[in-house]
C-alpha cells in the first residue's frame, strides 16, 4: 500500500503540508476513478516567506498564489499519476468544505467556520490532489478540538458581532472594517480566527492575513 509520508517529502519543499485525505464514496463529488483524495494547506511556519520568494509574487500578473498553487500542486499530481483539483475551479466548485470534514481532521466550530486540528480557524486549503489508488491512511477519531476548548472564544472575540453562533453577517463584517476600530482585523486578521488557540499556536504571520484580507474586503 501507498502511504502518505512520499506526499509529505514531495510538498514539505514548498511549504504545503497534508491538511487530510480520506478514500471517497459516490456522495463525496470527487473524479471518477478517485481512491484516495488528498488535501493540501500551508505548512507554517514559514509558508508566507516562502511563497512570496517565488517568480509568481513577482511578474505583476494577477492571482499570484493561485497561480502558484496551480505550478506546484499541479506539478506533484502528476508526478504521482494523479490529478490537481482548486478551491478556485469553477463553477461549479468542488466540495473542499465537505472534503475537509470527511477527512476527520477539519470540523464545524461554534462559529460555523471551518476548524482545524493544526491550523485551528486559520485553515485553508491551496488545493487537492486525487490519486487513483488508496493510500494506506492512520485511522483518525471524529473528535472536534472546540469539544475540550475551554471558554471558546471564537464565540465572543468579534468586535462588530458580525461573526458568532447565529451565523456570519457579512455587511456588518465589511461595515465595520470601513471604520477606524477595523483597521486591526484588517492588519492583522479576523479577530474571531486570531481568538482560537490553535490558530495562535499555527504560526501564521500577520502579513499573510492582511493580503488576504485586503482582498476579501475591497
Amino acid at each position: 500500500m501507498n502511504t502518505l509520508a512520499g506526499i509529505e517529502a514531495q510538498t514539505a519543499p514548498h511549504f504545503l503540508s497534508v491538511f487530510g485525505a480520506f478514500h471517497p464514496e459516490p456522495a463525496d463529488n470527487v473524479p471518477d476513478g478517485t481512491g484516495t483524495l488528498i488535501l493540501l494547506g500551508p505548512a507554517e511556519p514559514g509558508f508566507w516567506p516562502h511563497v512570496t520568494a517565488q517568480p509568481e509574487w513577482h511578474d505583476g500578473a494577477p492571482d499570484p498564489i493561485d497561480r502558484w498553487s496551480s505550478r506546484v500542486i499541479g506539478g506533484i499530481a502528476s508526478r504521482l499519476g494523479g490529478r490537481a483539483l482548486y478551491p478556485s475551479d469553477g463553477p461549479p466548485y468542488w466540495p473542499f468544505y465537505q472534503w475537509a470534514v470527511r477527512s476527520n481532521r477539519a470540523f464545524a466550530s461554534p462559529v460555523t467556520l471551518l476548524v482545524h486540528d493544526q491550523a485551528g480557524l486559520f485553515v485553508s486549503y491551496r488545493g487537492a490532489i486525487a490519486l487513483p489508488e488508496r493510500y494506506e491512511l492512520p485511522a483518525l477519531p471524529a473528535i472536534s478540538p472546540c469539544d475540550t476548548c475551554v471558554g471558546k472564544p471564537c464565540l465572543t472575540a468579534c468586535p462588530a458581532t458580525a461573526l458568532t453562533a447565529k451565523g456570519y453577517d457579512l455587511g456588518a463584517c465589511h461595515t465595520f472594517l470601513d471604520t477606524v476600530d477595523g483597521e486591526i482585523c484588517l492588519s492583522l486578521g479576523c479577530s474571531v480566527r486570531r481568538a482560537c488557540p490553535l490558530s495562535q499556536a499555527y504560526g501564521r504571520l500577520p502579513e499573510q492575513s492582511a493580503y488576504h484580507m485586503g482582498k476579501f474586503h475591497k
